[in-house]
């Protein structure tokens, strides 16, 4: 079994000596850095780390270490996360009829790929209650239509809540989220069937194939307010020609689909991702 590590995001203006400072107070503490990455927007003047480490003889205990690093960050005068990599959280997936981006998921935590835990699956079709049934995870189908669609959401935030889950998954939900909804529930990943930001919304592959493109694409990112204009996290392509037709785009885009949003959910998991002005810096 791997040993467990720190890991430590930290964004702060930026400045000489930073990466000095942040190494020399880990290892003032004795700990073994794994990795160590940085990053510096000198256009905005930011600075932002990623610096992982052994728990295992760090000077600091464990349950004292989160105070310990945001004073770090206040010192810095920062913002900080600290994470632990054998902390898996309960992470709860959205979906809708279509099952390749699900059952992929599901699979991938089965087979201990994904460090996280599905304690149910949310959808507004009955159709993947089998498919969740084969894989031993709780399934709730909750219909949803314009009109019961507070209700249906304040039931959802319940679940999410009795469950204490950290993170939404839509794989393929294919329900617009509310405002009122993510301010109340911030943390969710998106997967949107186009190479954003081109073809937002809906029938991106159906436009696509009316725009003659080459390349079409999935795009995993962090659901905002605006439709498909979160944060990105992972982008995959593959190349299309004139002899495809749209049900051709859609098969092979089912692939990017899958492969973007298990590659953006390990880049989350493992804390790579930081999100600052509205884009992300993704230390991979």
């Amino acid at each position: 079994m791997t040993a467990a590590t720190v890991i430590l995001q930290l964004i702060c203006a930026d400045r000489p000596g930073l990466v000095s400072e942040l190494a020399g107070w880990v290892a003032a503490n004795g700990g073994n850095i794994r990795h160590a990455d940085h990053h510096t927007d000198a256009g905005a003047g930011v600075f932002l780390s990623r610096i992982e480490w052994e728990l295992e003889g760090f000077g600091i205990p464990r349950q004292a270490l989160p105070a310990a690093a945001q004073a770090l960050a206040e010192r810095l005068s920062g913002q900080a996360q600290l994470h632990f990599s054998d902390a898996w959280p309960k992470v709860a997936i959205f979906a809708s009829k279509q099952s390749h981006c699900l059952v992929d998921l599901l699979w991938r935590v089965q087979s201990g790929e994904l460090p996280m835990k599905v304690p149910l699956v949310i959808a507004n079709h009955p159709d993947l209650e089998s498919l969740c049934a084969g894989f031993g995870v709780r399934f709730v189908c909750i219909p949803s239509s314009k009109e019961n669609k507070p209700e249906v959401e304040k039931r959802i935030l319940g679940l999410l809540e009795d469950n204490q889950i950290e993170l939404a998954v839509l794989a393929k939900y294919m329900q617009v989220l509310s405002a009122d909804f993510l301010a109340r529930f911030p943390d969710v990943i998106n997967i949107h069937h186009s190479f954003l930001p081109a073809f937002k919304g809906a029938q991106p592959y159906q436009r696509a194939w009316d725009r003659g493109v080459k390349l079409i694409g999935a795009t995993a990112h962090y659901v905002t307010e605006e439709l498909d204009d979160g944060p990105i996290i992972e982008q995959t392509t593959v190349p299309v020609s004139h002899r495809d037709e749209v049900a051709d785009l859609i098969r092979k885009g089912r692939d990017t689909e899958r492969m973007a949003l298990a590659r953006a959910l390990r880049l989350h998991l493992q804390r790579q991702v930081i999100v600052y002005r509205g884009r992300t810096a993704v230390f991979a």
